[in-house]
């Protein structure tokens, strides 16, 4: 059986995309049949990602840990019980391709690394192009790449509970994995074959990771908007 695990909190505008693009991936005739589970962690929610996430087939586990670590943790203990093979992270505010699980288990490595699409710029407003031409410039969307993205990781069960799983980290817990698994000499494919297509929000859920490399370009060089301000600023 595959796994895939999804962390979740409050992300009810964007689950329902994620959610029919797995249903998709799921029956990918690459997979040859094979059974996959998919588990929303849903994370201390207080809006509706909870109602619209069990409108699709899949499991979805509660927990209020407000941290990304612990609900990725969670979920992949969910699958290892259930007899997962294969664990497959993704974001709830990312759409994978229809061949994004046939894909990872296609490289035949224990870890596979993927690299990430960004999505409609128009979040970052005045700032959206320079956004968007700083991250292109700086990013290395190829094979070989060293970027690790929690919204595009495999990982093999076994490589998975030999080394311990996800950390408590409420940011950086998907490089921590990675870097884990390298030292202990886990194969690792940097791969740009398993596609998948993030929100590019300026501000995200936690402070620090994805949300923050798009918005440094353009925060060090302009004042932020005054609609852009996050609650309690001035």
């Amino acid at each position: 059986m595959i796994g895939v695990c999804i962390p979740a909190h409050n992300e009810e505008e964007d689950i329902g995309r994620c959610l029919a693009a797995m249903a998709r991936a799921v029956r990918h005739p690459g997979l040859r049949g094979e059974p996959v589970e998919v588990v929303v962690v849903l994370d201390a929610c207080s809006d509706r990602t909870a109602a619209r996430t069990r409108a699709w087939p899949v499991t979805a586990i509660e927990t209020a840990c407000r941290n990304v670590g612990l609900a990725r943790a969670a979920g992949a203990r969910r699958l290892l019980d259930a007899g997962a093979r294969w664990l497959a992270f993704t974001d709830a505010d990312t759409v994978v391709s229809e061949s994004w699980l046939a894909d990872q288990l296609s490289l035949q490595a224990a870890v596979v690394c993927g690299t990430v699409e960004v999505g409609d710029w128009t979040a970052h407003g005045p700032y959206a192009e320079l956004a968007r031409n700083a991250f292109l410039c700086a990013y290395q969307d190829r094979d070989g790449h060293r970027h690790v993205h929690g919204a595009n990781l495999g990982i093999d069960a076994a490589a998975y509970r030999r080394i311990g799983g996800f950390q408590a980290l409420a940011c950086s817990e998907d490089q921590a994995l990675v870097d884990k698994l390298e030292r202990a000499g886990v194969p690792i494919a940097w791969t740009a074959l398993p596609r998948v297509v993030t929100s590019a929000r300026p501000f995200s859920r936690v402070a620090g990771g994805f949300a923050c490399t798009l918005r440094r370009a353009w925060e060090q060089q302009s004042p932020r908007p005054q609609a852009m301000l996050e609650p309690g600023e001035a």
